[in-house]
């Protein structure tokens, strides 16, 4: 994949659905991070109403309830743009409901409704809730690689998702509940497609993760982004590990 470029299409999924919990600001934090490096970088939102396209440089999926999730699967299914995005190797961050929809199967109102199938996982209720802080180790599996720094975020969720032989874990817990109980996993990695179940959002978060998607978008190595120094956002980041 080399789409090195100094323009960034940032296409945020389905937010009329899956943006109860402020994902949205996932795809804001990629624009920002790239325009402050003099990038031109714009947020395309990709609504209900519309055709999925195949060709933004990376894409981000928020979470929802359990109708959003049958809302969005079925859409996603009828406009499979983002499935050929995939194929192409073009960077997918999903998360919570938004991981859960990409893949194979996920349960809604006690009933098992098909995934788009793009990560080999598989989501069916827990026994209580995780909810609260989360945190993990890098995996460094597939395009995750250059991680080095503690992944951390808050997790909301009921369903508990069990990775198949063909997905990765993002991270091991170290805090938190992660993907499901007694599994000691969070998120995934498959292909070109990061998720989790880190709110917060995930990407303010952990900075180096962002640029790590918007790296893989550009076609280059992360070392080779412009370091961006933020005094701010480092304190934030330690007081929130702390």
């Amino acid at each position: 994949m080399a789409r090195a470029s100094k323009s960034v299409r940032i296409g945020l999924v389905l937010p009329d659905v899956l943006g109860t919990y402020g994902d949205d600001g996932n795809a804001l934090v990629l624009r920002q991070r790239a325009r402050m490096r003099g990038m031109s970088a714009e947020v395309e939102r990709i609504g209900l109403d519309d055709a999925i396209p195949d060709d933004c440089d990376i894409y981000t999926i928020g979470g929802g309830e359990d109708s959003a999730q049958v809302i969005a699967a079925a859409r996603l299914a009828a406009s499979p743009g983002l499935q050929s995005a995939a194929a192409d190797g073009r960077p997918i961050f999903a998360v919570c409901a938004g991981m859960q929809v990409l893949g194979r199967t996920f349960t809604a109102h006690g009933d098992t409704v098909d995934g788009l199938g793009l990560i080999d996982v598989t989501t069916s209720p827990m026994r209580t809730r995780a909810i609260g802080e989360v945190s993990s180790t890098p995996t460094r599996a597939g395009i995750t690689a250059g991680l080095t720094e503690t992944l951390t975020g808050f997790e909301n969720h009921m369903g508990g998702t069990t990775l198949g032989p063909e997905a990765e874990a993002l991270g091991t817990a170290k805090r938190g509940v992660g993907n499901a109980e007694e599994t000691n996993v969070e998120g995934v990695v498959q292909g070109s497609v990061i998720a989790t179940y880190m709110h917060g959002p995930a990407l303010a978060r952990n900075p180096q993760l962002a640029d790590l998607l918007l790296a893989y978008a550009l076609g280059i190595p992360m070392g080779d982004l412009e370091p961006l120094e933020l005094a701010e956002i480092d304190r934030l980041r330690l007081e929130r590990l702390r």
